[in-house]
Formats: structure tokens, sequence, C-alpha cells
């Protein structure tokens, strides 16, 4: 069974969202593509032999069916198209071109300086480039940055650890490069990925908790992002916090004591140099090497980290009620170490019919920032919810024009 991205507006943008479907999950019948979309066989019968017609869409080898004759599966004849992901950091911007069904085409990254007084017009500089050849293929473009951001359709966004108070992004990026523009918090664009490509393929209520830099987390619930009422939900990194030592370090959001004070990585490395097990000059990436090499004192840190972010998603877990939780982002890398100390607190702290949810950790690469905010622009054809306005509409016209 075909489990979708969710259901699609109906009217003359259905096409878009057949060739979506087609795009993101590959050969598929028609009896499929009814159940997936919530369309009725005749509607979608009409649709598609229009889009055959077109040379979108072709029939592909029959498969066995329940009874009757065998269902002869639909395939996408060419490149219906291509999103632009772009994922905002302190220090660059890192780009992907990214094909319907998730593939990675191109990858580069730009350095950035969000602090500079031209932050954004430099940024669509670079997205302009990026943009040159790709001609009536691209869709659109999908940003994503480490704060709130209002809503994807408009993408105004407060990001302290850019510097960023109310920024124009959204607005700013349409008007110099003339092509719809959504953008989201980072994490809700890996949150949006999964319900495309991943684990939301199976799933309609999960998190997406990343672990790097800062602690975030992306909250889908029956199949859409849940953003709350100014786009921040899920920053549960700034949760208040109780570690060993009794301190209370300070927080890039201006708070001390945050989750991500303790564990993200300046925080990991701040524990690692008060407690000697790397110099003053040391890294997240010496503390975990040290790990790896066998120091106990920096296995320690790593599973008091492990720990603490299991006691915080425990209380996550009671609040949303998710199917699985997934954990990704740069810090998985050292996982093994975190692990030692987040299985048995976070067990420990959940109630009882909690206890065996899932905890599936994936395997990170760096482009799937960028690949996630592209994702943006690839779930489009099923915003039913409308969370990408006036902008996910142009999208799905675009497409469907193809």
């Amino acid at each position: 069974m075909v489990n979708s991205p969710g259901p699609i507006p109906r009217g003359d943008l259905v096409p878009s969202g057949i060739v979506g479907l087609l795009g993101t999950q590959g050969p598929t019948s028609r009896t499929e593509i009814a159940r997936a979309l919530g369309l009725s066989p005749a509607t979608v019968t009409q649709v598609t032999k229009d889009l055959i017609a077109r040379g979108l869409v072709e029939e592909l080898e029959s498969v066995p069916s329940k009874g009757g004759r065998p269902a002869r599966l639909l395939g996408l004849v060419t490149d219906a198209g291509v999103a632009l992901g772009a994922k905002v950091t302190a220090d660059h911007v890192a780009v992907v071109t990214v094909e319907l069904d998730g593939t990675v085409r191109s990858s580069v990254e730009h350095e950035y300086d969000p602090t500079a007084e031209d932050a954004i017009g430099r940024l669509s500089r670079i997205l302009a480039k990026e943009i040159a050849g790709l001609d009536d293929r691209l869709l659109g473009v999908g940003v994503g940055v480490p704060g709130s951001v209002d809503s994807q359709a408009s993408g105004i966004v407060d990001a302290p650890t850019l510097g960023w108070q109310a920024a124009p992004v959204g607005p700013a990026l349409r008007a110099a490069i003339g092509t719809p523009v959504l953008v989201d918090n980072d994490v809700n664009t890996l949150a949006a990925a999964e319900r495309l490509y991943g684990i939301g393929r199976d799933h309609s209520a999960y998190l997406v908790v990343t672990i790097g830099r800062g602690i975030g987390c992306g909250i889908v619930v029956d199949g859409g992002i849940y953003r709350g009422a100014n786009g921040g939900a899920g920053e549960i990194g700034h949760i208040p916090s109780w570690h060993p030592d009794g301190d209370e370090p300070p927080c890039t959001c201006g708070s001390t004591g945050c989750l991500e004070a303790y564990i993200g990585a300046a925080g990991l490395v701040r524990t690692g140099r008060d407690r000697a097990v790397i110099g003053r000059r040391g890294t997240l990436s010496t503390l975990l090497h040290a790990a790896m090499t066998g120091d106990g004192k920096a296995q320690q840190i790593f599973a008091e980290a492990g720990a603490m972010l299991g006691r915080a998603l425990a209380g996550v877990i009671h609040t949303v009620d998710p199917e699985v939780v997934v954990l990704m982002g740069e810090g998985v890398d050292g996982w093994e170490f975190w692990q030692t100390g987040f299985e048995p607190s976070f067990r420990r702290s959940l109630l009882p019919a909690r206890k065996e949810v899932p905890v599936v950790v994936e395997p990170w690469t760096e482009d799937q920032w960028a690949r996630g905010a592209a994702s943006l622009v690839l779930s489009s054809p099923f915003d039913s919810a409308g969370n990408g306005g006036e902008q996910s509409r142009l999208v799905r016209a675009k497409l469907g024009a193809r």
C-alpha cells in the first residue's frame, strides 16, 4: 500500500499531485494513486490519460492484482522538475539541486556571513547564481534556517545564532530571484524530507530530533508539520535543564541552563575543557577522537549528554505521543557514546505505555540539511493544509503546467 504525504487540493492542480506522487514514490498503479491521494478512480484515469498524452507519464509493466486484470504501473517519462534547497548557517550556505525522487543532483557550499550588512542580498546573489541554467525545470527554492519562521509562505525569520530578528528572508529572495521561495526552520525541513522519502511514509506521527551545534526537534502530527502559533514549535534545545555540575551556562537564546547550552556542540567542548579532557583549543572533533580512542572521561561526557537528552525527550514523548523518534544530525557520528547514557535514562523516564517507542538513528551527511530545505518545495503537491500558501500554489501550478 502506498502511504501518501497527504491529500492534495482538488481542481486543475490534481495533475501536479499525481506527478509529485510518481516522482517521490516511483512507479505506482492507478488504484494506489487514487487511494494515496484520496481521488476517485475515474478522476485518476482521466487525469493520467492526459498526462500520458502530454508525454509526462507512461505505462510500465503489469503487476499481479488481488482479482481481475493485472494492474499497470505508471511512471514518469521525464524529469518533471527540480528544486533548489539552501541551508543557512553561521559561516556558510549549503545549496543542493534535488530531483523529484529526492536524488541530490548537485551540491555546493558558499562562504557566508549572516551578520554582514547586506547578508540577505548576498544570499540572493548566491541563489541566483545556482539557479542559472535550470530554466523552466526549476519548481522553486526551499530555505532552511536555524531559528523561528512565522510561516513557510511568508518567511520572516528570527534566528539569534545568525543575528537575524524579523529578517524578511522570504520576501527579499522572491523579489530578487523571481521564483517561488518557501522558508522554514531547518529541523522542520528534515521532517518534511522524512515525510516524502523516509520514515514518514509509514508513520503519520513522529519526531525528528537533531543533535549537533544545537538540539532541535521537528514535530509531525497527522501527517503535517506542527509549527505552533508563531512557527517556533519544537525548540526542545531551550528546555530548562539540570546538570550534575549544578552550573547554568549561558545559551545563545539569552537565557541560561538550556538543554543545548549543556549538550550542544559548544556545551560539550566547554565541559571537555573544564575537565581537562581536551586542551583550551580543543574542539568537538578532539573530544570525539578521545572517546573513540578509549578515554573514559571523554566517554563519560557523552554519556552524561545522552542521559540529559533522554530525560528531556521523554517529556516530549509524553506531550506529543509520536509513533517513532528519528535521531539525526552531525552529532550522531558519536552516538555510540551518547547511547550508553541515553537509553537507560530515556526508558526509565517514560510511562509504561510509552516505554517501547522506537528510536531510529539515521546516518548523517552534510547535504541532508539542504536536501531537507528542497523538500519544502517538493512537498507542495501535497500541501492540503496550506502551509506554503501562495508559494505552494505557484509550485503546484509549475508542476502541473509541465
